[in-house]
């Protein structure tokens, strides 16, 4: 971009422009919340310029210490920052209906037809290269949130806790929070961020949504608005609740979903894999809507499908309607259970961004907020690159160490991994690409 056409701010965005970029990235968002929040900054701060650097990774800061899908809260935040609260349920919603109908549609296949060969290769390509686009996230967001020595401190000792201690990402949030907190007021300078947006800032040019932009008034704190969203959302998970439970009772298979996924979107700290075990306990071995073999399908399908990793509870609802079949027809009922338990799992997401948006865009520039927010972000780097780990270990030795080394997945990380970083690809191509490798190499392989 020539200079001069850098320096100038990007025009106002339109609803309908945001509408469609957001719809868009329902359909691109692969790469689990590491993939994605690289996806958005990209496209958001990099290319089109609708936020600042600093604005994104503020936002970003508050989605990563809420209960949920990250990646959709911060899409959530951003379209509200810029359109209201219908900009950001637009986004939020969108960043989930691409992915719950496609879910859907595989549950079905999945069920109804068994297991597809050449569907299983290009899932056996995809793994690879979702691999690869983690640890090229890990590297973007490291490259930008640990500016000293001390934040890559914090970064290596969440790595440790997490990969060597197992510790719970919560207990691994609260201390890298007071960490900040106390930094904050003994070093300051440490903790704050304005050095490496000036870089970005050079780069990238001037955003609409920029440093120094007043905050618009909807984004402004109001007790009554808070109390207003408080009370939408309250009603907006009570009404349903109270159908379910009156047309089917509180025993009933949906009442049953809707209850226990309302508790599991209060425990995804740390992202899909921290709540992991607690829906696997849940939906197989209490509720037995669906079997350990299963679930394991599932969540390869989650891992290869666009938008949150977390929608594998849309498939845990699926498989469970499908089975227990109410209705006399298998595909509505997993449809309809598949709807309800995606309702009951994003609903806080939304009600967190709306009320407590305006909160957080008021402590934008206020060091005591922003210092425990970086230190935050910074020990989030440790625990991407631990899942990065995760995914290299069971797409590289699927059956443990004791097993084969899967030299073909690894070909494929690394071109993958040469395809992001040296030839910078687009996610997209290069999940393609390496679905059409494992096609490939699994055709020859006999």
């Amino acid at each position: 971009m020539p200079a001069g056409e850098q320096r100038q701010r990007p025009a106002n965005i339109g609803f309908g422009e945001a509408f469609r970029f957001w719809l868009k990235l329902g359909f691109i968002s692969f790469g689990g919340p590491a993939g994605q929040i690289a996806i958005m900054h990209q496209e958001l701060v990099e290319r089109r310029r609708w936020i600042s650097e600093r604005r994104f990774l503020h936002a970003l800061n508050y989605c990563m210490v809420l209960p949920g899908p990250e990646a959709q809260q911060l899409a959530t935040y951003i379209g509200w920052l810029m359109h209201r609260s219908w900009g950001g349920i637009v986004a939020g919603a969108l960043f989930v209906l691409p992915s719950l109908f496609v879910l859907i549609a595989l549950s079905w296949i999945y069920l109804a037809f068994g297991q597809v060969p050449w569907v299983a290769a290009l899932f056996h390509g995809i793994k690879p290269a979702v691999t690869a686009i983690v640890v090229q996230a890990a590297h973007r967001i490291g490259s930008r949130a640990l500016k000293n020595g001390l934040l890559w401190a914090i970064a290596a000792a969440a790595f440790v806790a997490i990969f060597v201690l197992n510790l719970p990402f919560p207990l691994i949030v609260a201390v890298a929070g007071a960490i900040g907190y106390v930094g904050g007021h003994l070093a300051p300078a440490r903790f704050h961020l304005g050095g490496g947006h000036g870089t970005g800032r050079q780069s990238y040019g001037p955003a609409l949504i920029d440093d120094d932009t007043p905050t618009p008034e909807h984004a402004r704190f109001r007790w009554c608005r808070l109390a207003r969203v408080g009370l939408i959302g309250g009603l907006l998970w009570a009404i349903p609740m109270g159908v379910l439970a009156l047309h089917y009772g509180w025993r009933g298979v949906l009442t049953q979903m809707g209850w226990f996924f309302s508790k599991a979107a209060l425990l995804t700290f740390g992202g899909a894999y921290a709540v992991l075990p607690y829906v696997y306990q849940g939906a197989v071995s209490h509720y037995g809507w669906l079997t350990p073999t299963q679930m394991i399908d599932g969540l390869a399908l989650g891992e290869t499908t666009p938008g949150p990793l977390i929608m594998v509870v849309a498939f845990v609802g699926f498989v469970g309607g499908y089975v227990k079949d109410w209705l006399g027809q298998p595909f509505l009922a997993g449809a309809l259970a598949a709807t309800v338990v995606t309702w009951f799992t994003f609903l806080p997401s939304f009600v967190f961004i709306l009320a407590g948006g305006p909160l957080i865009e008021s402590t934008h520039g206020d060091l005591k907020f922003t210092a425990p927010l970086t230190a935050i972000t910074a020990a989030v780097v440790g625990v991407i690159l631990n899942l990065a780990l995760f995914f290299g270990y069971h797409v590289l030795w699927p059956k443990g160490f004791a097993g084969a080394f899967e030299w073909g997945s690894a070909a494929i990380a690394l071109g993958a991994l040469v395809a992001l970083f040296r030839f910078k690809r687009n996610v997209i191509g290069v999940i393609a690409a390496s679905a059409l490798l494992g096609l490939a190499l699994t055709m020859a392989g006999g």
